[in-house]
């Protein structure tokens, strides 16, 4: 009978088991719409309204994506997912800018895989399309560290921020 379980057990939930390891984030738990097929897993993309391959990377990106919208009061409709930019002559992509009510925009947003630190290079990457964007805030998150900075355009200085703002404190830096 335990063989039974096991068996039954191991068939339902084995093609899931990679995403519980994945699911360890100091992010607010949601619940994505996941789905199988032939055998590869997607995720629902709110912002590009489709389902999207699971990777590390864009898991955390969702449960960022998902952080911004329902805790830090970001419209779903001003956040956009894979943003193409020109730098330099080459297709960059951001991978998340938020806008503000005027399409204008505010924030980008660049992920990694948990266990890819965040460094100089990283932060280097987001302020590099930041050359073609403009933007007043600058976010880094790899699921465990959120690392948010307002540019100062004036000074030429990155003021380093405790929090991920809301987004009525985003919009106002934006004005």
């Amino acid at each position: 009978m335990k063989l039974c379980f096991r068996k039954i057990f191991s068939a339902n939930f084995a093609p899931f088991l990679h995403l519980l390891k994945m699911s360890k984030l100091s992010l607010p738990a949601f619940s994505p719409r996941i789905k199988e097929i032939k055998g590869k897993h997607y995720i629902f993309d709110a912002s590009r309204q489709k389902f999207v391959a699971i990777t590390p990377e864009e898991w955390v990106r969702q449960h960022f994506v998902n952080y911004l919208v329902v805790y830090r009061g970001y419209p779903q409709s001003l956040v956009a997912n894979e943003v193409s930019i020109r730098l330099n002559n080459t297709e960059k992509r951001c991978d998340t800018v938020v806008y503000d009510r005027y399409l204008r925009p505010l924030a980008i947003a660049e992920y990694k895989a948990p266990h890819v630190e965040l460094t100089q290079s990283v932060f280097e990457q987001v302020a590099r399309y930041n050359m073609v964007l403009h933007v007043p805030f600058l976010m880094l998150s790899n699921g465990l560290r959120h690392i948010c900075c307002r540019v100062d355009y004036t000074e030429g200085r990155y003021h380093f921020l405790e929090e991920i703002p809301t987004y009525e404190v985003l919009e106002g830096a934006g004005e």
